[in-house]
């Protein structure tokens, strides 16, 4: 297995014989010529992997037939060195949001997601993030009962960032994906400063969000982490407060100082693996600003509406206050694909070649297979339905060169109620649990269509209003 230290010195080594350093420099001596010089900038990257401590493991989870800190094989350092070169570059932007820095693997990962669990006060160290529910028709009911704020679902990857410190007090960054996989982010640029002192950093932090590309109008991408929740700040857990509340102290505690970083030295974004935002949201009855106005004007790709509950806690799993809208064209499951190819007799040509055995032609359309997750237990996956493929499309999937077999895919109906392959979702560890399928089934039978969001903007307004006089403070007789 990879050391850490071990792996540590090597993304030095390539950092320094790249080259790449230089824009640390730059930002470096911006801040010493402004006295702001922050230690950040300053640190090598050896163990910047993060405050990882094989000792912090209890002896019975470390395997005994292997040292923690053996230096790597020929093949895993080739995999490393391959994976930062033509992915992302150490001081500038990652070149890829599916896999956006170094991966953490072996015992390194198991002490993160404890690590993070007991910053969260969890028993489980599965991934912490809410999850919502399909939208259905009794939903706009929902919408006029409580306060939901709007935001666009982004056609992105999800993570949490997670902000914390290596063992030399340094500054480090992760981002952890749904299948709790956690990314070290090998840019040493990519700092939060706190409200009044620009060289101090944030540590003990989880926020919630999405990592898109954005189209620019000269043609280049650029990665953008859209942020819509603060699970904790600085080690204070948020979780029991309102989504307002959240995102306020979010954006007074974080982002306004990072903004302001940010417009004191605007150059040096482009230096900066990613760019941080917060995502825009609307009351709840703004419908028709989010169709018209925002939707249309958007930079990277959108598949629908999230609607999330203003008063509720912030809740890990599915929460059913957190709304996923999808146009009813849209509305998807991501289940397990198998694949199952016939066995053919030969033909007379074959024969003459020596063929004479019945064999599985695996140029064919196979039988596809969806499954639905039900959880961890003896049999993990039942079998959904079928999945539909043309000739042509086979003969697309083969040209993938790909191993299609037992992936994730994103599926949806066509106009004859067979399901289609939309995209694979190598980003999704297992498929829909059975329970997220039978509410998506149930979006698709009672649609709601946008028409039907707008019809209802009006109610879900008035009575928003009618909450806000009866909640406001009333003035002293």
């Amino acid at each position: 297995m990879i050391s850490h230290k071990y792996l540590l010195d090597q993304i030095s080594i390539s950092n320094n014989n790249s080259g790449l350093g230089a824009a640390a420099a730059v930002l470096r001596g911006r801040l010493i010529r402004t006295g702001i010089y922050s230690p950040f900038i300053d640190k090598q990257p050896q163990a910047a992997l993060g405050r990882r401590r094989a000792a912090a493991l209890p002896s019975s989870n470390l395997p005994p037939s292997k040292d923690y800190h053996a230096k790597p094989d020929a093949l895993e350092l080739s995999s490393l060195r391959q994976a930062m070169e033509s992915n992302n570059k150490p001081d500038g932007p990652i070149g890829s949001i599916e896999e956006p820095g170094v991966k953490a693997e072996g015992q390194l990962i198991h002490a993160m997601r404890r690590e993070v669990a007991e910053l969260l006060g969890r028993q489980q160290t599965s991934f912490p993030g809410a999850q919502p529910v399909s939208f259905a028709r009794q939903h706009l009911d929902e919408l006029s009962r409580q306060d939901y704020y709007i935001c666009e679902k982004s056609d992105g990857i999800r993570y949490i960032l997670y902000l914390t410190e290596d063992e030399n007090q340094g500054e480090a960054h992760y981002l952890i994906d749904r299948k709790n996989d956690y990314w070290f982010i090998t840019n040493k640029n990519l700092h939060f400063p706190r409200e009044n002192d620009v060289s101090a950093f944030h540590t003990a932090t989880l926020i919630d969000g999405e990592l898109v590309w954005d189209n620019l109008p000269n043609g280049e991408k650029q990665a953008r982490f859209l942020v819509f929740d603060c699970l904790v700040m600085d080690g204070n857990k948020l979780m029991d407060r309102s989504l307002d509340k959240r995102l306020a102290y979010f954006r007074e505690r974080l982002y306004t100082p990072y903004k302001k970083l940010f417009k004191d030295f605007p150059d040096e974004l482009q230096y900066q693996p990613f760019i941080v935002e917060m995502k825009p949201f609307q009351l709840g009855y703004g419908i028709d600003m989010m169709f018209k106005q925002i939707l249309p004007n958007l930079k990277h790709g959108n598949d629908g509406l999230i609607f999330t509950c203003r008063n509720t806690a912030y809740k890990h799993g599915t929460d059913p206050h957190i709304l996923k809208w999808k146009p009813p064209e849209e509305n998807t499951i991501d289940l397990r694909l198998k694949l199952t190819f016939p066995t053919v007799e030969p033909d007379e040509w074959e024969r003459k070649e020596g063929i004479t055995e019945p064999f599985v032609d695996y140029d064919s359309v196979p039988k596809a297979e969806l499954f639905v997750y039900k959880g961890d237990g003896p049999e993990k996956y039942e079998r959904f339905d079928d999945l539909y493929i043309t000739e042509e499309e086979w003969e697309t999937l083969k040209g993938l060169n790909d191993p299609l077999n037992d992936r994730i895919v994103e599926c949806n109906q066509d106009d004859q109620r067979r399901w289609r392959l939309l995209r694979f979702r190598d980003d999704k560890k297992e498929a829909n649990h059975t329970s997220t399928v039978t509410s998506v089934l149930e979006s698709i039978k009672d649609r709601v269509s946008v028409k039907d969001l707008s019809d209802a903007a009006g109610h879900i307004r008035d009575n928003w209003k009618a909450r806000a006089a009866r909640e406001a403070p009333r003035p002293p007789r």
